[in-house]
This record gives C-alpha cells, structure tokens and sequence, in this order.
C-alpha cells in the first residue's frame, strides 16, 4: 500500500484560514496565567481560531489535562492524572467573568479514578460561574461518570443550562473509537438527564468520517430521539496524529447538509452539521434556540 492509498488527501473545504488577532493572543495568555486548559487546545479543534479571536469564546476544560481514558479519535493526553484542584472552579469562573461571556462551556477529561466522576467539580464550577455572571447561560459536557447516575444527579442538581454528552460515533465503531466507553450506556446517562431535569435541553455529537453507512448515521439519529436529546451536532472526523484512527471518508459540505436536514426533520430542535464542526461549535447559537424552543412550547400549552 503507497502512502497515497494510506492516507486520503485533505480536500480544500478542510483548509483553515488563521486568525492570531489581538483577542486570540489575550486570551491564550489569560489561560495560561490563570492556569487553566481548554478543550479548544488540547483536542486540536480545527475552530479554535474563529471561536478565540472572532467570536470570543472558549471550552473550559477542567479536571485537569490527563484523561484516564485512550479514545483512539481523541488528542487529549491520558495517563496517570494529577490531584484535584480545588480552586480551578473559582479560576474558571473568574474568567468566564473577565470575558464577559453570553454563553460559557465547561467539559472535562475523564476521571475513572475518582468516585463521583468528577460531578462535584462540575457543579461546584457551575455555582461559581452563576455568582460572578448570573447572567451567562452554562452548557456542561461530561463523560458518562462510569454509568454512576448519582454523580449525574450531583451535577444537574447545579442546573446548567444545557447537558451534552457525546455519542461520538455509530453503535458497531463504539468499541474501536472509544475506550471503555459503551453506546447504550451513553444513551442512558441522556435519557436519565431528561428523567432527572426534564426543562434542561440535552444535546450530542456524532463525528463522521470513520467507516459508518449514512444507514447507521440516521439510526444514530433515531436512537438519540428516543432518548429525547434535543440538539444535535454533526461533524468530520479529522486525524490528530498518526497513532489515531485513520480518516475512512472526507464527507462534502452538500452531505452535510443533507444530513442536518434529516435531522431537523426527526424533532430535533437544532442541528449544527459541517465539515469543522464540532460538539461547542456556536454553543451559544444553540441555547438561544432550546431557549426560544422552550419558550414557544410553553406558549403553545397556555394557550
């Protein structure tokens, strides 16, 4: 096999155009002197230009920066992770504050050495940002805390308001993309977050480009609607290094679109689908519309 046939050859609608302004270089030096990570830099988002010097936003990453999981998709570095740091979610929301943000994510590494999965972090860093910016809305992104659904409750106890949890890919790829993460088992922890906080929009991400069938994509879809999960985002599997998994498939904008189509059509209240897109991608776009969404069925019942 030539390196040609090993590696497909990125096609001209995955070219980034740069953008190193003054809002992306402040507030790369406000993370680093505040030491905290984000997910836009330790994952490789392909966004991270657009989100930090246009639009000015940003995914906080908390826990720490080691994962105690190996995605064989992911860039997130894994191994052994540091102690807790008590005071990241003061740090975190200190500067969801400084950036005066409309709409702050907050995700995390996997913590399977920790009992509660990392939920009191979590909802400790939600009640930091709600007292320095009440009025910043707030979208959390765990991993599935190990099925434990206590830790779950601990975290929605806080009352973000979005839940993501990721699916990231079709059923029969989940034991070869994911590691030690199950598709059932995310479906559930969606369905609990429903069960647990019905009025808090649930959202996941399918990333594509991994050897699925457009076949199993739509099933995706239909098995995240029969967990009620309101938001959907779609977007290109894009290899951050060698070690990764290969890139099966470069889908077209066109197909995208298509899908995001399929999507809308099936109930779900939003869908984001492109090439760069990714779970955060205009996060702040999506609350506004589960909010407006909210809003109008309620209209709809008063009436």
């Amino acid at each position: 096999m030539n390196k040609q046939e090993e590696y497909l050859r990125k096609p001209e609608w995955l070219k980034i155009k740069l953008n190193t302004n003054d809002n992306y270089t402040s507030l790369k030096k406000m993370m680093r002197e505040k030491g905290l990570n984000t997910v836009c830099e330790e994952a490789k988002c392909p966004n991270i230009h657009e989100c930090w010097a246009e639009r000015r936003t940003a995914t906080f990453m908390i826990l720490g920066d080691t994962c105690t999981r190996a995605c064989r998709f992911c860039a997130v570095k894994t191994g052994l992770p540091t102690e807790l740091d008590l005071q990241e979610p003061e740090r975190v929301a200190d500067s969801v504050a400084l950036m005066n943000l409309k709409h702050a994510v907050v995700t995390a590494v996997a913590r399977d050495d920790l009992k509660d999965g990392g939920s009191a972090v979590f909802a400790e860093t939600i009640r930091a940002i709600r007292r320095k910016s009440p009025f910043t809305s707030i979208e959390v992104l765990p991993s599935d805390m190990g099925g434990v659904y206590e830790n779950l409750k601990t975290l929605l106890d806080a009352r973000p308001d979005i839940l993501n949890h990721n699916i990231e890919t079709v059923e029969r790829l989940t034991p070869r993309v994911r590691a030690r993460a199950k598709y059932h088992r995310s479906l559930e922890l969606l369905r609990r977050a429903k069960e647990l906080q019905p009025d808090i929009p649930t959202k996941s991400s399918l990333m594509i480009g991994l050897g699925e069938t457009k076949e199993e994509i739509i099933e995706t879809m239909d098995a995240l609607r029969a967990n009620h999960v309101d938001i959907m985002t779609i977007g290109q599997y894009l290899q951050p290094s060698k070690k990764h998994l290969k890139v099966q498939k470069y889908y077209h904008p066109d197909e995208f679109k298509e899908l995001k189509e399929i999507a809308l059509s099936k109930g779900f209240s939003h869908c984001e689908a492109g090439p760069l897109v990714r779970s955060s991608y205009h996060a702040d776009e999506q609350v506004n519309a589960a909010t407006q969404r909210k809003q109008a069925m309620s209209e709809i019942k008063e009436a």
